[in-house]
């Protein structure tokens, strides 16, 4: 990626943070590069495209960061605690991308939706492995698998809208609390019940 486009994205990635997506224009965005508002149309076709480039790549960079803490875990325990980390890490460290990500979908057309859209569904089935693995090997209590990865995944990304760099924990302290947060929430309901497991629905 030129330096220049690299320095349009980054400057729209402050920018929509800041004031949204729609409230963001063009001009903005060419202010903040010192260049022409025609100059951004060399690299990007609109601010659509722009938005899409953001997500798309924020999407890669993190399925990327899950792999890779993936690779290097053990059981299906480990892996969990893992994906756990590796997923609040990343939307710690890639707060303003992140929350974009997350906030921002309306602002890209029903194509482009879809595309951002299916990579996350490929992400979420990773977690729903997980889970189903975890269930069928009487590591985790029984749910419904689905239920349960949105409800991870929804609890772990909400920390790109409080999360402050100057605040009380750091990002690994923060993550370690999620970590140990979702593995007992997966795990208490087998001292409760009576009879084994409910069967994995997914």
């Amino acid at each position: 990626m030129s330096s220049m486009k690299e320095t349009i994205k980054q400057v729209a990635i402050d920018l929509f943070f800041q004031k949204g997506y729609f409230a963001t224009s063009i001009s903005e965005i060419a202010r903040g590069c010192d260049i022409r508002k025609a100059s951004i149309y060399y690299h990007y076709k609109g601010k659509e495209v722009l938005l899409l480039d953001i997500m798309q790549t924020t999407m890669q960079d993190l399925l990327s960061s899950l792999q890779a803490g993936l690779a290097r875990a053990g059981d299906v325990e480990a892996s969990m605690r893992a994906a756990v980390r590796t997923h609040v890490v990343f939307h710690l460290r890639r707060q303003k991308e992140t929350f974009i990500a997350s906030s921002e979908l309306r602002g890209l057309s029903p194509e482009n939706f879809k595309l951002i859209v299916t990579q996350r569904d490929d992400y979420e089935r990773i977690f729903q492995s997980l889970i189903k693995r975890g269930i069928d090997g009487g590591i985790f209590a029984g749910g419904d698998i689905k239920i349960l990865s949105y409800a991870i995944l929804t609890l772990c990304t909400a920390g790109a809208s409080w999360f402050r760099p100057e605040g009380r924990f750091s990002v690994e302290q923060i993550a370690e609390i999620y970590e140990n947060f979702v593995i007992n929430g997966l795990k208490a309901a087998q001292w409760s019940c009576a009879g084994p497991p409910a069967r994995a629905s997914y």
